[in-house]
């Protein structure tokens, strides 16, 4: 079973959407499990305090290195990866989501207010991850979003295991344009679509040379840089 574990200052927001749909399905089923912890819990003070002021001045508050790292000791686990989520971390990606889809399970630390104290991110060696260039209110919902990642990945989640093979990112592109029925369709601003001939054409080559085809071209025109990345690997490996 895949465990994971949220510390925040908001337990009650998990498991949100996760409870719903493919990931809530194997959450009931026992496929993964997941503990939401109280940060809070481990304040040692009557008013259960876990921030306070900046040293050197500054807007906002810190989260308080003892009550945190206490958090962190209770839930941790030899091996298990130890995640803060934070804008200033490193891109989580899909192969990253990969990776820890394929080990034991995860902790997750919510951070909240301005930030934590780097102490305990040095003392805990934690993994700073970010799931965007933008500022959210806290962690929790980031971290929702890297369990999402991980959790449809899990062996039995989704229902077919090529599906995740052609989503983005897997090989560095973005996935091509869907199609269903009906073959002819008029939207409400009265112009006529049709479904691509290639597609109705039952011939599998020619299916997949042009979905990867359109893959290229939505990768180059949307995102240069996976696409600069994937040309600079693909010349690495021609040397």
């Amino acid at each position: 079973m895949w465990r994971v574990t949220a510390l925040s200052l908001f337990p009650e927001m998990f498991p949100g959407p996760l409870g719903e749909s493919l990931a809530g399905k194997a959450l009931k089923e026992g496929v993964w499990q997941l503990s939401a912890v109280d940060i809070r819990r481990f304040a040692a003070d009557r008013h259960r305090t876990v921030d306070d002021a900046p040293f050197g001045g500054g807007a906002g508050m810190v989260m308080k290195p003892d009550v945190l790292s206490a958090a962190i000791e209770a839930v941790a686990v030899p091996g298990l990866p130890k995640l803060l989520l934070s804008p200033r971390g490193a891109p989580f990606t899909q192969a990253r989501a990969r990776q820890l889809a394929e080990g034991p399970g995860v902790v997750l630390v919510c951070g909240r207010f301005e930030g934590v104290d780097e102490r305990v991110i040095e003392a805990h060696a934690l993994e700073e991850v970010s799931v965007g260039d933008f500022v959210l209110s806290g962690g929790e919902v980031a971290a929702m979003a890297v369990m999402d990642c991980c959790v449809r990945l899990l062996p039995g989640v989704m229902g077919a295991a090529e599906s995740a093979s052609e989503e983005s990112f897997e090989d560095g592109l973005l996935e091509y344009p869907h199609y269903t029925r009906p073959a002819s369709w008029t939207g409400p601003d009265g112009i006529e679509r049709r479904v691509p001939e290639v597609l109705l054409s039952g011939h599998h080559g020619k299916v997949a040379e042009w979905r990867m085809t359109r893959r290229e071209e939505i990768t180059r025109r949307r995102r240069p840089d996976l696409w600069a990345r994937r040309r600079t690997a693909t010349e690495t490996e021609e040397k």
